[in-house]
């Protein structure tokens, strides 16, 4: 079974070492200072630079599209012979939102109910991105399902910085 593993910036190192992550995805405001941790190929390591916001905010970047579009294209092309770490600055909003969006499509035949309750089980702080959610919705022909879902299991508990998880969808 491939392993989808979360985690905040802070906890990368560690995550990727203890789970022998061949794939890493990367949501943050400014990259430019992360480094592609040891044993990750540069191809095997999607960053995506968007603020964890919702409407747009000067001086920041709005989750668009192109985000989500890129973020399919590369799980798809994940071969999940080793696990993948997807992380975010605290590893609560858009890194849960990603991890939402990827069990998804890894695994269309599960309800998004039943993954939006296993993400919550998971991840008692978990507050997924509502604009990644929504965008993904819309590229995956989900009729506001995963909307819907993600809604249901409502804001996480207050957290400064999420404790790393694994998010079983299989």
């Amino acid at each position: 079974m491939p392993r989808l593993h979360v985690c905040s910036l802070s906890r990368l190192e560690e995550t990727v070492e203890k789970t022998g992550a061949s794939h890493v995805v990367t949501l943050l405001s400014d990259a430019a200072g992360v480094i592609r941790p040891e044993g990750i190929p540069e191809e095997q390591h999607l960053r995506l630079i968007a603020s964890d916001i919702t409407e747009p905010l000067d001086g920041h970047i709005l989750p668009g599209t192109a985000h989500v579009e890129r973020l399919i294209t590369f799980i798809k092309a994940w071969d999940r012979q080793a696990p993948l770490v997807i992380h975010c600055w605290a590893g609560i909003s858009r890194s849960t939102a990603a991890a939402y969006i990827t069990a998804s499509i890894l695994n269309p035949q599960l309800g998004e109910d039943d993954l939006a309750t296993r993400l919550r089980a998971a991840a008692p702080s978990a507050t997924p991105n509502p604009r990644l959610i929504t965008l993904a919705d819309s590229l995956l022909n989900r009729d506001g399902r995963m909307i819907k879902a993600i809604s249901a299991i409502g804001r996480g508990a207050d957290a400064f910085e999420g404790t790393p998880f694994e998010l079983v969808y299989d």
